[in-house]
């Protein structure tokens, strides 16, 4: 049995068994648990660590989310009591308070909650375990190591759960949506923000948010600018930015030195796969997540994987809509309803960074392609080519695309060979 030594006492346990597991309990898997539940699947677990389900949704005060999901705009708590409010509602068993141990291929769990240790069988599993932040030792940012360096989604918990002052005169390394959501939240406490760095010649996050959150309160936003030394002892003292070339290397004697107290990195988020791994789920090296196919299913048979955890989001709804696929595409295999067939590869090429799902099964007819572009571009022409044939299996041409956002393509036919999707102005 899989992460149990031979001979342990542990093997005495009963074996309990689900038709659907879900780990995590954030936008995605809650919805996930839901798909799953509205699917047929009428044993389903959500499992998550916290002792509250929504994630991170929780500490996302502004609002903003729900626009697609609900049609309406609320705030990050509002819509995870609404998918806990629906949960709840169709009777699916939940363990807050819950460590997933180990997951082995053979989808037994084993789960520490706090009604006891327990092994637990699944017909199916939905991965929904989200995404971490990228730290300052994980980017190499040199300098002293002194109090005021926050990671943007420390300091929004700290602002927002626990009503703490962080500090006086702010900078933000980095443009992602949650430093740039920080920038705002910061100037309402009083706290000055004197600049966003981001270090790629565009913004990271979503347009809406450089124009809701930096440009409406006057927030400077410098481009291909990075910070390049920390200062300060006890408490950090100021930051030395510098300007960066083509290769994102600083350019002697465009230093600068910015006095502040506090430093908010917003560098980057991974995917919190190693549970994955220890179920021998194979992960793209360009997502950080699984690789897929068009039903979200990992390498490992009857495993499924969903919002964060797969690849990094836009917005909550899209990992709620992907959840939700995920829960009856889960349901489907558990209850026997899906078959297996040869499957096609799929990769990205050109403008294009990473496509999902990189896997397409034999008669997939009609399949939708997520893409996410590794620069702005406009007028860009995205093709879905079979790399044997040239043949075209969809075909689109985007006015203007950037990083920040997911873009889809429709395949006219279901595939037959494997694809390449080539993006070219």
């Amino acid at each position: 049995m899989s992460g149990v030594p031979e001979g342990s006492p542990l093997t005495a346990l009963p074996v309990e068994k689900r038709d659907v597991v879900v780990i995590g309990g954030g936008p995605a898997g809650m919805a996930a648990a839901l798909g799953a539940r509205r699917a047929g699947a009428g044993n389903v677990l959500l499992v998550e660590r916290d002792r509250v389900l929504g994630g991170i949704l929780n500490q996302c005060i502004h609002d903003g989310f729900g626009l697609f999901l609900y049609k309406e705009t609320i705030s990050g708590p509002e819509y995870a009591e609404r998918l806990a409010e629906d949960v709840a509602r169709e009777g699916i068993a939940v363990k807050t308070g819950a460590m997933v141990l180990d997951l082995g291929p053979d989808r037994v769990l084993r789960l520490n909650a706090p009604d006891g240790y327990r092994l637990i069988r699944a017909g199916a599993i939905v991965l929904a375990m989200g995404c971490r932040e990228r730290t300052r030792e994980m980017i190499g940012l040199p300098g002293t190591r002194p109090a005021g360096v926050w990671t943007a989604g420390s300091a929004q918990a700290l602002v927002n759960l626990q009503n703490l002052r962080i500090g006086s005169e702010a900078v933000i390394l980095g443009s992602g949506d949650i430093g740039l959501i920080m920038a705002r939240r910061l100037t309402f406490e009083g706290i000055k923000v004197k600049g966003v760095f981001e270090i790629m010649p565009w913004a990271g996050g979503l347009e809406r948010n450089v124009r809701q959150c930096l440009k409406d309160f006057d927030i400077p936003l410098e481009l291909g600018r990075t910070v390049v030394e920390i200062r300060g002892r006890e408490r950090l003292s100021a930051v030395v930015t510098a300007r960066v070339d083509e290769g994102r290397h600083p350019i002697p004697g465009t230093d600068a030195v910015v006095p502040c107290d506090t430093l908010l990195l917003s560098v980057g988020l991974i995917p919190e796969n190693e549970l994955s791994k220890r179920a021998g789920v194979v992960l793209s090296p360009l997502t950080g997540g699984a690789v897929v196919d068009e039903t979200l299913m990992t390498s490992a048979e009857g495993v499924f994987s969903c919002g964060n955890v797969l690849h990094i989001h836009d917005v909550a709804d899209g990992a709620s809509f992907e959840g939700f696929e995920a829960g009856k595409q889960a349901a489907d295999y558990a209850l026997g309803r899906r078959s297996a067939c040869a499957s096609f590869r799929v990769a990205a090429k050109g403008c294009v960074r990473y496509v999902l799902p990189q896997v397409l099964r034999r008669g997939a007819d009609g399949a939708a392609l997520r893409f996410r572009v590794a620069r702005p571009a406009r007028g860009l022409k995205v093709e879905a080519r079979g790399i044997l044939t040239g043949r075209v299996y969809g075909s689109r041409r985007f006015a203007r695309v950037v990083p920040s956002e997911m873009q889809r393509l429709v395949l006219r036919a279901p595939a037959e060979e494997d694809i390449e999707v080539d993006g070219h102005e």
